[in-house]
């Protein structure tokens, strides 16, 4: 049988607003947690923005959009992945009325994206709580921060719902666990107890489930999907302990999926919630709100890890999970170890489990990219090593539709140059597109196609059918 991707399938990339447009200071804008965090997602925090922090300038899109839009219009992008700055609507995120000009700038890129026929998927929140909130209710901690996310959610929803049809509430809801800065939580990761952590997350479920409501109400043809990392996790041995420890791993991530999908609390977290001494606070009326549950489920995926009951020795961090490094496979430049079949297993497990459609809106090869000159003096980037890695994911998706999974699209990470959010750093480069920026600040921010830009305007155009086994 030949094995083919649906006509339909969402082909493109994504972006996400603090890592990419810059501007942090202009057209009203307010601050966020990530403007202040120079060195990445683990911190630490300053005071206020300082010239180090790369994410304050991006690459510049929030003034050569219409350049970038253009360029993913010519490798054929059916969908583009970005996200909405609150703090571009609401500069603090507890204003009456929203910034006008935050609301034109979105309304801008989106009529751009449909003048070349690409359909937006927008995130709601991408790690851009607004510093305000997070300083004075310490983010996702306090209950009060739902009345100011229903708030930016309504004022979107309403004055978008023309332009967009398909919306992803929360970015990686799970990271929140390894690093509750991301929720904008200004307590210390070493200070919070876990059971702030899961009251914080129960705010946040309740929100995502309130965002779908809402969206489902203002926008009906509307498909609202959750996001998660997606890490599957190997028993390091076949010992019944490693096993079990796998399994529970397994569990603290499935259970962000298992409320977002399936409108409840898991029965199994009841005895970690016991074990833990984690009492939470459920305010009559959430479970009725969790029952509000997704359309479709989206996820990252950049590496597998093990878990051993044993063995602390081979702890490696990749996408903020830790985990048992795995010998069999190989790994990135920045410790990722790299697992295509991973990813057939994670749709088949999520699609098996939920039966709901799937959507993998993150998935890349962070490397350093040597920008040359070829035959005929353009500039270029020869990253065969990114097309190997691309390709070889791209034919498990194509192996896992074969086995009968539903899967809507797929959205390469960092389908342009930008900021890395895990070391805020320029030379982790994942896109198709070169920016000519460094880590040190300087460069033109001029825009070079990479190899790798043909070979997914190849892909796009032959439906998978150009991969190579």
């Amino acid at each position: 049988m030949n094995k083919k991707f649906p006509e339909n399938f969402l082909w493109g990339g994504a972006v996400a607003a603090n890592q990419c447009e810059g501007a942090y200071d202009e057209d009203g804008k307010g601050l966020s947690i990530e403007d202040v965090t120079p060195k990445g997602i683990r911190g630490p925090i300053t005071k206020e923005p300082t010239e180090e922090n790369l994410k304050l300038k991006g690459i510049d899109f929030y003034h050569k959009y219409k350049e970038d839009i253009k360029l993913f219009s010519e490798m054929g992008f059916k969908v583009f992945r970005l996200s909405i700055a609150w703090t571009r609507i609401f500069p603090n995120g507890d204003e009456e009325n929203p910034n006008e000009l935050g609301l034109e700038f979105y309304d801008d890129i989106f009529d751009e994206c449909h003048k070349y026929g690409i359909e937006p998927l927008v995130t709601i929140s991408h790690y851009e709580m607004p510093l305000y909130l997070a300083k004075k209710y310490n983010g996702w901690s306090s209950r009060k921060t739902i009345d100011f996310f229903e708030k930016y959610v309504r004022t979107i929803f309403n004055r978008y719902k023309n332009k967009v049809k398909y919306w992803l509430t929360f970015n990686e809801i799970n990271s929140i666990i390894h690093m509750p800065l991301l929720a904008g939580i200004m307590t210390p990761a070493d200070k919070i107890t876990k059971s702030e952590i899961y009251q914080a997350i129960h705010h946040q479920l309740v929100a995502s489930a309130l965002a779908t409501k809402i969206g489902h109400e203002i926008i009906p043809n509307s498909k609202i999907g959750c996001m998660v990392i997606a890490v599957p996790i190997y028993p390091l041995t076949p010992d019944p302990e490693d096993v079990m420890t796998a399994f529970k791993a397994d569990r603290e991530n499935l259970f962000f999926t298992d409320v977002q999908v399936k409108g409840k609390y898991p029965f199994y977290i009841k005895r970690y919630f016991k074990e833990n001494n984690i009492d939470l606070k459920i305010e009559l009326g959430d479970e009725e709100i969790l029952k509000n549950t997704v359309d479709f489920i989206s996820f990252s995926y950049y590496m597998s890890a093990c878990a051993s009951s044993k063995s602390e020795e081979n702890k490696k961090s990749g996408n903020m999970i830790m985990g048992v490094k795995n010998p069999y496979l190989k790994e990135s430049e920045w410790g990722w170890q790299i697992d295509p079949k991973g990813l057939r297993y994670v749709l088949n497990t999520f699609y098996e489990r939920y039966d709901k459609p799937l959507f993998i809106v993150e998935n890349g090869l962070g490397a350093k990219d040597e920008l040359i000159e070829d035959e005929n003096g353009n500039k270029t980037v020869i990253d065969d090593y990114r097309i190997k890695y691309l390709n070889d994911h791209i034919i498990e998706i194509k192996e896992a539709i074969e086995d009968g999974v539903e899967v809507m699209g797929y959205t390469s990470w960092g389908c342009i140059d930008l900021v890395s959010a895990s070391t805020a750093e320029m030379s982790k480069r994942y896109g198709f597109i070169y920016v000519d920026r460094n880590d040190d600040g300087s460069g033109t921010l001029s825009r070079y196609k990479k190899k790798s830009f043909y070979w997914y305007k190849e892909l796009i155009e032959t439906n998978g059918e150009s991969l190579e086994k």
